[in-house]
């Protein structure tokens, strides 16, 4: 009854040994193999829940959950609180991340999900681009510098021979520290100000938006000049009335959502009708040969965050520990032998750590 929880410093043990690239490209695979295998009659994958307010200041903690029929449970928990960077030196995005044996309800692996999250949104519009974006795409252009745009143009990068990066932050700082936070790529980033982000956008063959912009403020470039094909990744709409995307852009793509009961609540997809989508992330890919004209087109990949991405991360990360031989073995549960008596496990003599039997009275 052992349960494996991977703490900062096993995580960090991982990425040294195994590295980035390796992992990135591990984690594109697995995801793609569970697209390519995804079958809604063994896959239960309910819409995220959870709590929004603005005291003591603007976020949410929710959770997303998935459940492989006779299989196991992965549940996230995540909080989403935009002023932490500036206020609190913390990432926007921190999380967990749990997976349960759903014939015992035993808790088998936890761990930390900010490094995961910023991980597998990356794979999935990674995957989503090599279905809809141009070819031969050079160009990346990227409005939000913050940790998602690290993890989106690595993805990216390991899927098309980028040439060009132009980013853009309505916080210089971040435009500017984002060139040494991805030197590791080594390819040629250009920060732009605001005044340049039509040409950002005219220039690019693939979009990435992963901002903060507030309900209502988007969005957060105007439709003009764009090329014919060019391809959008919208990362960072996560509320209902929040947008990136202009509406008449995504009026004249080919909208793919990841997971459309989510997205048509509180994705780029809220603006639309159900009608109006394309086909769901795993649908296109399923499909991808009956789409390949849509790279010659406008197309949004629209990236609320779906559960099961968390759930193949997750378990790509507890199979390295396995392999690396990290973790901590924790027993959380309180197990009795006799399993009537919730009592019986703290009745046991003191054992080698000191702890003393538990009082009567």
């Amino acid at each position: 009854m052992e349960t494996i929880a991977l703490d900062s410093a096993d995580v960090r043990h991982i990425v040294h040994r195994i590295g980035f690239h390796r992992i990135m490209d591990e984690l594109i695979e697995r995801l793609e193999r569970a697209f390519g295998t995804y079958d809604s009659r063994s896959v239960v994958s309910p819409a995220r829940s959870g709590f929004t307010y603005s005291v003591p200041q603007t976020g949410l903690l929710e959770w997303m959950p998935v459940m492989h029929v006779g299989g196991r449970a992965t549940i996230k928990v995540v909080g989403y609180h935009p002023m932490n960077p500036a206020r609190h030196n913390l990432p926007t995005i921190i999380s967990t991340v749990s997976t349960y044996d759903t014939a015992t309800g035993h808790l088998i692996g936890l761990a930390d999900a900010t490094f995961l999250t910023a991980l597998r949104t990356g794979a999935a519009s990674a995957i989503a681009s090599k279905l809809m974006a141009h070819a031969d795409s050079k160009v990346v252009g990227l409005i939000g510098a913050g940790a998602q745009a690290v993890t989106q143009l690595h993805a990216i990068t390991r899927v098309f021979d980028i040439e060009q990066v132009f980013v853009y932050d309505i916080d210089p700082a971040a435009s500017f520290s984002f060139v040494k936070r991805t030197a590791f790529l080594e390819l040629d980033i250009l920060p732009v100000e605001k005044h340049d982000v039509p040409t950002l956008v005219a220039e690019a063959d693939i979009i990435c938006t992963c901002t903060s912009v507030e309900c209502g403020h988007g969005p957060v470039f105007e439709d003009t000049g764009t090329k014919p094909w060019v391809h959008v990744n919208a990362v960072g709409s996560d509320f209902p009335g929040k947008v990136e995307v202009p509406l008449s852009l995504l009026r004249r793509s080919f909208v793919c959502p990841d997971f459309p009961p989510q997205a048509l609540q509180e994705g780029e997809c809220q603006r639309l009708r159900p009608e109006a989508l394309g086909p769901s992330l795993v649908e296109l890919f399923k499909h991808a040969h009956g789409f390949k004209g849509v790279r010659l087109t406008p197309t949004v990949f629209d990236s609320t965050g779906w559960a099961l991405e968390d759930h193949v991360a997750l378990d790509m990360l507890l199979d390295y520990a396995r392999e690396l031989g990290v973790g901590k073995r924790l027993h959380l549960e309180s197990i009795s032998d006799d399993p009537r008596d919730p009592y019986h496990f703290a009745l046991k003599p003191a054992s080698a750590n000191g702890h003393v039997p538990v009082r009567l009275s």
